[in-house]
């Protein structure tokens, strides 16, 4: 652990000017505030505050950011609280502190809601001052760093998952890749233990077995452009083992077929060299086709700017190699920390263009399942590049269409788009754009986003844009339903009630107004005897109990009394993403909402659903290919077995020697149940390949 003249003094070495009295008294208040609080580690409490702050003055930091370190968990693990944080430290740094605090009500939440609630509030708050999201980042990787103290195996697995999914994304897009590569790793390691140790172990043979490889080839390239008159740095390392597992899960390879696990970096003087070095390395070396990328004159949205090429070395060997100039190296390691600069109140924009879209994905999403979904939509894909008629450029997801990126070019656009241009031709609004596309959006005034685009976008803020305009029309139509209701209610009544009832029912339901009475009506958020007794106090007092009715799956969306079954030709299960079909006089039809048969629903009207609190079990349709020899077909039953899932039926569906595919219902609780056990499938010696039908 630091100690205190340690931490001041680096701060000092890099801004002389820093108030070394405040950093100390900082220092002390965070060890007297946590006194004898421990770590699972046994450590005391403090050492976690110290580090952070160590690891931000890594980054050269300003002493608002450093005192921030220090003092992030005061406000929530002792008594201080945030007026006193603003009367020893200021304004600046209680609003620091109080944007990376989370907040102790949060920690009670059930656990998707209290991941979405904090990311809220996160998101919100670093929208302000992105010094907020780098102490944060740089709290969790401390976190991660010591997460093998924790005893119980669920809590670290569940930390470990957060950080992969929020966290690790959040780094990258900022681009701080080292710490997204550290968190990646440490939570890999908790989360897939078995893959981990098979992976590293893999890498260990590899580096004592190979006699110096890496060393020779970073030599060769270094000599191929020493040659022609290029004095650069070389260097090579391993790939990160979680790139290597996700390459071998997405390509379903073992891992003697991953042939590029060696990366090679090259470090030119200028910008044009890192061009001359191309162009030599791919004289030298044949190169992989289709793997170059040009980050220099088209950067990455967090700044990341590089030359990525692979090459083929001794014919056989696939070595990928990254291009860039020093300046670049370091941005691209730590990203908007690399030139982060407080001086004089001089205070970089830090609303950059993905934060924004974030912060209204906060704004438009429902609830905590949505807002976690379009987070995770934002933060954490591969990009393309497309271009207005004018030539302004747009960063998307692969993937996207006309419709993300009205969404990106402006909320209000995406909401009136009725058409689109592709590189002048019209083309559908479902099309994928391609690198370098020139897109041009037709719109009109009277034009409402549709719920079938759910089906195609990609981005988060186009998803959340669209289910907040459904849902406002849904609400409309809902409340209409409710007034009809309304009218039925009110005829069991033992007298007449007029406007002055129904205001004094809002007030006694503690909703805001008469549209908010009648939407809750229309969507069963409110029994007949509720209304009748907020109405009419006393009047349901002769009535006799409403029988109580659970069922294991309930679908949110849908009006009181419908009925509903969930679609053959794709099997949803609570957790995919689902739209209803509805027909008149037929009860509402459920689907996946990547289902192919889609299509064939034009003549029924569109329904917005998610599953309910606590749905579970459910029909799921697997096509599994097995390997047609004594065994296999016990072994793959012992997986469902092992995991505790029930076989509804197996049919043979095709013999191709040396397969055999057999389709598979399975009885599961939802798609995690459903993917662990592909998961497990795909693992297993006996299955050649298993998807979802």
């Amino acid at each position: 652990m630091l100690r205190q003249y340690e931490l001041v003094e680096r701060v000092k070495a890099y801004d002389p000017d820093a108030d070394e009295a405040m950093l100390n008294r900082a220092y002390v208040y965070t060890v007297q505030k946590h006194g004898s609080q421990l770590r699972a580690s046994g450590d005391p409490y403090f050492s976690h505050p110290v580090e952070v702050a160590g690891l931000m003055t890594d980054l050269k930091l300003d002493q608002e950011t450093i005192i921030t370190a220090l003092l992030h968990d005061t406000v929530e693990d002792t008594l201080a609280t945030i007026e006193d944080v603003e009367k020893n430290f200021g304004p600046e740094v209680a609003r620091l502190v109080d944007g990376v605090t989370k907040l102790s009500k949060i920690e009670q939440m059930p656990e998707n809601e209290r991941a979405a609630e904090n990311l809220r509030k996160f998101l919100l708050a670093m929208s302000e001052d992105l010094r907020v999201l780098l102490v944060k980042l740089a709290d969790r990787l401390h976190n991660m760093r010591t997460l093998h103290h924790i005893k119980k195996l669920e809590k670290r697995q569940r930390i470990a998952r957060e950080t992969m999914d929020i966290y690790a994304p959040l780094a990258e897009r900022v681009g701080m890749y080292e710490y997204m590569r550290e968190m990646q790793l440490l939570a890999f390691e908790q989360l897939e233990p078995e893959a981990y140790h098979t992976i590293t172990k893999r890498l260990e043979q590899l580096r004592t077995s190979d006699t110096g490889q890496v060393d020779r080839i970073a030599l060769d390239i270094k000599q191929a452009l020493s040659e022609a008159g290029l004095e650069v740095e070389v260097w090579g390392r391993e790939k990160h083992p979680y790139s290597i597992w996700k390459k071998m899960a997405e390509r379903h390879l073992p891992f003697e077929q991953v042939t590029d696990i060696m990366a090679f970096r090259v470090v030119a003087p200028k910008v044009e060299d890192c061009y001359r070095a191309l162009g030599i390395l791919h004289t030298t070396f044949q190169f992989v086709p289709g793997r170059f990328k040009d980050y220099i004159s088209t950067p990455k949205n967090n700044g990341y700017r590089s030359l990525h090429t692979t090459l083929f070395y001794d014919q056989s060997m696939r070595v990928e190699v990254q291009i860039r100039t020093r300046e670049m190296n370091q941005t691209n390691e730590f990203g908007l920390a690399a030139h982060w600069a407080y001086k004089q109140g001089d205070r970089p924009d830090g609303a950059v263009g993905w934060l924004r879209d974030l912060i209204e994905i906060v704004d438009a999403s429902h609830d905590a399942e949505e807002l976690l979904e379009h987070t995770k939509l934002a933060i954490y894909q591969d990009r393309i590049f497309a271009f207005t008629p004018k030539g302004a450029l747009f960063q998307l997801p692969k993937g996207a269409t006309p419709v993300d990126f009205a969404f990106a070019v402006h909320t209000d656009l995406g909401a009136q788009t009725v058409g689109a241009k592709i590189n002048g031709r019209h083309m559908p609004l479902r099309t994928q754009m391609q690198n370098g596309d020139v897109v041009e959006i037709i719109k009109s005034k009277n034009a409402e986003p549709q719920l079938s685009w759910l089906g195609f976008v990609v981005t988060g803020k186009a998803r959340a844009s669209i289910r907040r305009a459904v849902r406002l029309k849904e609400r409309e139509e809902v409340a209409e339903i409710g007034r009809k209701l309304f009218d039925e209610i009110a005829v069991h009544l033992p007298t007449k009630v007029g406007k002055k009832a129904i205001r004094q029912a809002v007030e006694r339901l503690e909703l805001e107004e008469e549209e908010d009475l009648m939407y809750a009506i229309g969507s069963a958020k409110l029994s007949d005897r509720e209304v009748m007794e907020a109405l009419v106090p006393g009047s349901t007092a002769d009535l006799p109990e409403e029988p109580s009715q659970e069922r294991a799956i309930s679908i949110k969306g849908l009006t009181a009394g419908v009925g509903f079954t969930l679609a053959e030709c794709c099997h949803p299960v609570p957790g995919d993403r689902i739209v209803g079909l509805r027909r008149k006089g037929v009860g509402v039809e459920v689907h996946a909402i990547d289902c192919l048969d889609l299509a064939n629903g034009v003549d029924a009207d569109w329904v917005d659903l998610s599953w309910g609190e606590r749905s579970h079990g459910a029909v799921g349709r697997l096509s599994v290919v097995l390997y047609n020899r004594p065994g296999t077909l016990a072994e793959m039953a012992g997986v469902f077995a092992k995991n505790n899932a029930n076989v509804m039926n197996l049919e043979l569906t095709q013999r191709d020697d040396p397969f055999h595919t057999y389709e598979v219902d399975l009885e599961v609780q939802d798609l995690a149940h459903l993917t662990r056990i592909m998961s497990s499938l795909r693992a297993t010696d006996a299955v050649a390949q298993t998807d979802r039908i």
